[in-house]
């Protein structure tokens, strides 16, 4: 297999940082220690049944990954992947309580619950705090614990019956999910409601084509012994024992709905779902850490081009005290509504939403058409604002209100208008109405949710840009399978990338902000599109970010065999970056931030 060079400097792999920033990692480290993983597998436990997971990738992307980081940097990351954290990070909505009040209710809340969660530390200490980075005393964590050894209390010779579910839904279980029915792919033979049983995963297997696939049918029957043809897949990825809401057969023919309790996992953390809605957001610390890196002051116009699910365009909301402007934008339909749903449930009206692909988010002279009105005469075409969705009644109501009259006369004229062609109906239309009869109602009809289409925006009309790029996610974890992601498939996610960059970077004003995140560790898609960035615009220049808690950015370059150069940092960049190492005592998703000041364009 051919290998990629690359050109690293001395200081890549240091992990110093300011003094400012070593105290504020120091602190946060020392408080999320306290939640790390209390305990520890036991080395006489079966090397069978347990949890113990070698995260796959494609041979050429863990060649480079080895390369950038140096072969045991990226074993530890690859081992920090298949794991949750040790905790989990709630961003409080300031706008309508505080956190010492969501620290009463989360203590009452999870005292009463039955999921054996009684939060009592070793030390008697309450594992649920504030954080201690300056300004950031809004962010609540919540301890959980693991990896614990699990008692199965079998021998060999009489296996646990075992319910098998897919690696999407194991993930969700590491992060404190129930096991449900759509999840679960296989069973042993003969289980019944309130049956004792294993949980383990089932992982993509390399198939003689190069493919990926788990190569079994829903439905098939484990027969748990070495005789079984899927008994060593299993080996390592069991993630805990439950009790079965449901029979094998119940599994497999209802729709939905428990199908497992998971009573002693591997990992316990609390499930905080529907848990004060409206109250507290669950979100990753590297998250909030980029709405203060954005540093939003009140009245500003701020864009979020690519804002779904929303929490960050919240958090930003919050540090403005929801004052000011913030247009949310997503090239999904139903993502927009996610956005508006969950600012209209946090009580934020400075939000405004609209569908709009980030690849043509800048608006250029003669490209407006008859299909767009303009508000109030400025360069943004309709959009929903929640200043008119005050509830979650409201959602359920058609959002008309802020629309213009030439909104309403272009419908009309709409409904009277034929077809092209006169009274000829194209087959691809009657086949669409066909669909729409025998499916009902599409969501934004039954919900009566509404997202206003934009045309783009003019160039430097807004103060501050938020560009948090879709990208491969490879910093999410857990992450049981990463083998998906080629180094042609990064490189071409850097390429998209690279194209948003150049559409967020004009609709910024002259001293204005722009920010730029990933949730990925690929160099392709983060140390990359900075250094393209600064080259291509020299009045770009990367700014100090506040606070800054993460490492720093990958200094040097890669040389691919196909001749690819990809060129990372230069020396004193690094510290203007923050890099989150899942590996790290931080203990966070793998994710990067960059900050670039805009100053003269000409």
């Amino acid at each position: 297999m051919s290998k990629a060079k690359v050109l690293l400097k001395p200081s890549l792999f240091t992990t110093c940082l300011t003094t400012r920033a070593t105290t504020f990692f120091s602190s946060v480290s020392q408080q999320l220690r306290s939640f790390s993983h209390q305990t520890e597998m036991d080395p006489s436990d079966s090397e069978r049944y347990c949890y113990d997971p070698v995260l796959r990738w494609n041979p050429e992307v863990e060649d480079y990954f080895t390369k950038a980081y140096g072969p045991d940097h990226f074993a530890r990351i690859s081992k920090a992947l298949t794991r949750p954290s040790s905790y989990s990070c709630i961003r409080v909505n300031t706008v309508k309580t505080t956190s010492d009040a969501v620290i009463e209710k989360l203590t009452k809340i999870l005292n009463d619950s039955d999921e054996g969660l009684k939060l009592v530390q070793p030390d008697g200490s309450s594992p649920i705090t504030k954080c201690q980075i300056p300004g950031l005393d809004y962010v609540v964590f919540v301890n959980g614990s693991g990896p614990h050894r699990i008692q199965y209390d079998f021998g060999l010779e009489n296996p646990p019956k075992e319910v098998l579910v897919s690696r999407k839904c194991a993930e969700a279980v590491l992060r404190g999910a129930q096991v449900y029915v759509p999840g679960v792919l296989a069973c042993t033979a003969h289980v019944e409601n309130g049956d004792a049983v294993a949980v383990c995963v089932a992982i993509e297997q390399p198939g003689d084509e190069g493919d990926w696939s788990v190569n079994m049918t829903r439905g098939t029957t484990l027969q748990g012994l070495p005789t079984d043809p899927y008994y060593r897949e299993r080996s390592g990825l069991y993630i805990g024992m439950g009790t079965t809401m449901l029979s094998r057969a119940g599994m497999f023919r209802v729709p939905n709905g428990i199908a497992v309790d998971l009573s002693n996992r591997v990992f316990r953390l609390p499930s905080l779902h529907n848990v004060l809605e409206g109250e507290i957001f669950l979100q990753n610390l590297p998250s909030i850490i980029v709405a203060h890196a954005l540093d939003p002051q009140r009245g500003e116009r701020i864009l979020d081009m690519c804002a779904a699910p929303g929490g960050k365009t919240t958090a930003i909301a919050i540090l403005m005290n929801d004052e000011g402007e913030i247009v949310a934008a997503d090239r999904s339909h139903n993502k927009v509504l996610d956005v508006q749903e969950l600012s209209a449930e946090m009580g934020l009206s400075c939000i405004t939403t609209c569908k709009l692909d980030a690849l043509k988010s800048v608006c250029l002279p003669n490209t407006v058409n008859d299909s767009t009105t303009l508000v109030n005469g400025d360069n943004s075409s309709f959009m929903t604002s929640h200043s008119e969705l005050p509830s979650n009644e409201a959602m359920t109501s058609s959002v008309t209100s802020g629309r213009s009259e030439a909104d309403k006369s272009c419908e009309e004229n709409a409904k009277t208008e034929q077809p092209i062609g006169g009274d000829n109906v194209s087959q691809a239309d009657i086949r669409k109405n066909k669909g729409r009869l025998k499916n009902g109602r599409g969501r934004t009809q039954s919900q009566g949710g509404r997202a206003g289409k934009s045309q783009g925006f003019a160039p430097n009309s807004f103060d501050r840009v938020l560009l948090d790029a879709p990208c491969s996610a490879l910093g999410l974890r857990p992450r049981l399978f990463a083998g998906l992601e080629t180094v042609i498939s990064l490189r071409n996610h850097g390429w998209y990338q690279r194209k948003m960059f150049d559409q967020a970077v004009q609709l910024v004003r002259v001293g204005g902000i722009l920010v730029y995140s990933t949730c990925t560790i690929s160099p392709s898609e983060n140390e990359a599109v900075v250094r393209y960035a600064l080259d291509k615009y020299r009045f770009l220049s990367l700014a100090p970010q506040h606070p800054r808690i993460g490492g720093p950015g990958l200094i040097g370059r890669c040389e691919f065999p196909d001749g690819y150069i990809e060129e990372w940092l230069r020396p004193g960049e690094e510290e203007l970056v923050q890099k989150f190492d899942p590996s790290s005592e931080l203990d966070t998703i793998g994710f990067f931030i960059a900050k670039f000041s805009i100053g003269p364009k000409d």
